[in-house]
């Protein structure tokens, strides 16, 4: 299934206020990388904007009166997100937001399933702050250029987020890379053949001590390998 991470910036916090949508962004991935395929628009709320909100995100009413409405690129945007799964940081504030449009167009809300990493951060750091911010510092992200939240910001980083949460020691591998294992099969005939040994290119080299460094980050040095290559 295709994986999409999603943000949005609004004029307030709740759409049955009148509250709506004025920054949509959505990347949707490659594996394990962000790909070059990506939704953004700036959108005219057509409302006043709080100026909590603006504070915020930086966006007044007068900077978007020139952008499109909501309507006028709804079309492109359920396109582009169709049959994917959304990785959303507090997905019920942003879903709850894009059924609120589509609700005003007479449309039906989103099929979509969404994997919540504000609940899944929760989950794996109880106890802990687990906002945006504060994964990437645990995580050890940069986000020293998010002076203000931006919904295209933010699914870069939230990207990021989650390919540190959901690294494991068997992700050597890679997500593209991996298949359903079957049993082996034992056999005591000596007479069978020997296994044919291809040994990896430089390349492939690069990569597998690439893929370590970011295991060994992510863990904050608790990768395996690292430490028997350490010790050798």
């Amino acid at each position: 299934m295709r994986k999409i991470v999603l943000d949005t910036e609004t004029t307030g916090l709740d759409p049955r206020q009148g509250h709506r949508i004025i920054e949509l962004a959505a990347i949707e991935l490659d594996g394990r990388k962000v790909s070059l395929r990506r939704f953004h628009r700036y959108l005219n709320p057509d409302r006043e904007i709080e100026a909590g909100a603006v504070a915020v995100h930086g966006l007044t009413y007068e900077r978007l009166q020139n952008e499109p409405k909501f309507p006028d690129i709804a079309a492109s945007f359920l396109e582009f997100i169709e049959g994917a799964e959304l990785i959303i940081h507090n997905a019920p504030f942003d879903i709850g937001f894009l059924n609120h449009e589509l609700r005003l167009m007479d449309l039906p809300p989103l099929q979509n399933e969404v994997l919540d990493t504000l609940r899944m951060a929760r989950d794996m750091h109880p106890g802990k702050k687990n906002s945006l911010d504060a994964l990437c510092s645990r995580y050890e992200i940069d986000n020293a250029h998010r002076s203000l939240h931006g919904a295209l910001l933010d699914t870069e980083l939230l990207a990021e987020v989650y390919f540190a949460m959901t690294r494991g020691q068997d992700s050597l591998l890679g997500d593209d890379m991996q298949t359903t294992r079957k049993p082996a099969l034992l056999s005591t005939d000596a007479s069978r053949p020997k296994l044919k040994v291809l040994m990896p290119s430089a390349e492939e080299l690069a990569e597998h001590l690439q893929q370590l460094a970011d295991i060994d980050k992510a863990s904050k040095g608790d990768c395996l390998w690292k430490k028997l290559e350490a010790s050798a």
